[in-house]
């Protein structure tokens, strides 16, 4: 009996494990839906990442229900114990991801202007493309518990800090010499600093996965290269009726 009711829990952590990875897929299909749909004027793709948030809501409520009713029947031990609050922290990482797709995409809906600045664009493409890798490194940590190729990824957030604070920089410049880029801009500028968020929840994956192996929290702080936290257009470079903006 006893070894019957093991079983069966192990089975229940490998359908846990299984729709993290489900979760997982959908959440970078929901980001290269919106990073494409952005540089392209995609309103088609940014309706279909937008129509797909509720999916990924659901996945999430399904994996902490799952995890809850798991610890209420089975009492687990700490090593089990911890893959269920590890997937838990996961999920809600991942939702939030899944929503700083789905605001990228709500921004494509509200650009009017044509101004489009190609090696922006292009900067914008390798930012997340470098968000992609991340998130595929640290899923793949997870699922082969690996705590190697998770560190990995906790220690190369810095890569997505330069290249945000690169494009914040340009961004900037563009609006300051050319008052009508200042619309298009502001909305590059919060899709950037989204992408940004998005490297900063790999890295918490990244800190899940290893309390999942490890059975501690990482002892040392987080590297980080973005130290922007409020962003000011200078008021030279704004009409009376221009934005300023803040994150």
């Amino acid at each position: 009996m006893a070894q019957h009711t093991a079983r069966t829990f192990d089975m229940e952590l490998d359908e846990l494990a299984r729709k993290i990875a489900e979760m997982g897929r959908l959440v970078l299909e929901q980001i290269a839906g919106s990073i494409k749909a952005l540089v392209g004027r995609d309103l088609e793709m940014a309706r279909g990442v937008i129509a797909n948030r509720n999916t990924v809501d659901t996945m999430h409520r399904d994996i902490q229900e799952q995890g809850i009713v798991a610890i209420a029947r089975r009492q687990p031990v700490a090593c089990d114990l911890r893959q269920i609050v590890g997937a838990s922290r996961i999920a809600h990482d991942l939702e939030h991801i899944g929503d700083l797709a789905e605001n990228i995409a709500k921004r494509v809906m509200k650009v009017e202007d044509n101004f489009q600045p190609a090696d922006v664009l292009l900067g914008i493409e390798h930012m997340s493309e470098l968000v992609l890798g991340q998130l595929n490194q640290v899923l793949d940590s997870y699922t082969n518990r690996d705590v190697a190729k998770a560190l990995e990824v906790w220690r190369n957030d810095v890569q997505v800090d330069a290249v945000y604070n690169s494009l914040f920089r340009e961004l900037l410049t563009y609006m300051m010499e050319d008052p009508h880029s200042i619309g298009y801009c502001t909305h590059l500028l919060l899709s950037i600093k989204n992408i940004e968020r998005m490297g900063d929840h790999a890295t918490n994956l990244a800190e899940s996965v290893y309390y999942i192996i490890e059975g501690s929290a990482l002892p040392d702080e987080r590297p980080k290269g973005d130290t922007t936290r409020i962003v000011a257009v200078p008021l030279t470079a704004v009409p009376e009726s221009g934005p300023l903006l803040k994150e």
